[in-house]
């Protein structure tokens, strides 16, 4: 299977290097960058990583510009990849070392649209623990993940529920929620290690809150455009 790896990216000077480093080891056919504008060093960083003689001997990796927003950047690294399969990582989250083993296996099966994997914390701590068994619970029980867990999807199932809604927020929960009801998707056993520099931020339990009460608003049908304007003015 040829799949291709779309990392949407904003100002991600601090990881993004680990994250391609890491991501071209794993075999993977391409992997697609989607900046939506970065001020800092991380366009001069994706080059010259992609230029030098390490990244030549591995994954391809293709440079593309998008508005800033990550449901449309990833939206332009859909239509920019080659892959019968698209996985959407992103810049502060690193694969398991048989992430595509794991995939090429879930996808033999034709009625498989797509997956994602569970997820831990880069940092160990009690509430790093907490959270994502709660992430990971919460994706085994209802089928909806989100965009920490590294979403996979068949390209002609992406393009047949026309991609990422473009709006704010959400746009994970939105998208997994539309893909299980094209068939059977599948949570992966192995684990990817994000960055819990989010949760850190404003503290992990007002970020817990924060989180749950967009959700369960957004659940009960409040719009995204809402909401985000509400994430903004509470941050």
């Amino acid at each position: 299977m040829h799949i291709s790896v779309i990392i949407p990216t904003l100002n991600e000077e601090r990881t993004i290097l680990g994250t391609l480093a890491h991501t071209a080891s794993l075999g993977f056919d391409e992997l697609i960058v989607v900046d939506g504008g970065s001020t800092d060093e991380t366009p001069a960083l994706v080059e010259s990583y992609r230029l030098s003689p390490q990244a030549s001997a591995l994954s391809p990796i293709q440079w593309v510009t998008a508005p800033s927003g990550r449901a449309r950047q990833m939206n332009e690294g859909g239509k920019a990849g080659r892959g019968e399969i698209l996985l959407f990582l992103h810049a502060d989250t690193q694969l398991p070392d048989n992430a595509r083993t794991m995939i090429e296996t879930t996808m033999t099966d034709r009625l498989t649209v797509g997956g994602w994997f569970k997820v831990r914390f880069d940092r160990p701590s009690m509430w790093g623990a907490i959270i994502s068994k709660l992430m990971n619970w919460r994706s085994k029980l209802s089928g909806i993940a989100t965009g920490d867990q590294a979403l996979f999807v068949r390209r002609q199932i992406f393009e047949q529920i026309g991609g990422f809604a473009d709006i704010p927020l959400m746009e994970d929960i939105d998208f997994s929620g539309r893909l299980k009801r094209m068939g059977i998707t599948v949570g992966l056993t192995a684990t990817v290690t994000t960055s819990f520099r989010r949760w850190e931020q404003h503290g992990p339990l007002q970020t817990i809150l924060l989180m749950w009460t967009l959700r369960f608003l957004y659940w009960m049908g409040i719009s995204a455009h809402t909401l985000s304007r509400w994430y903004r003015s509470v941050r």
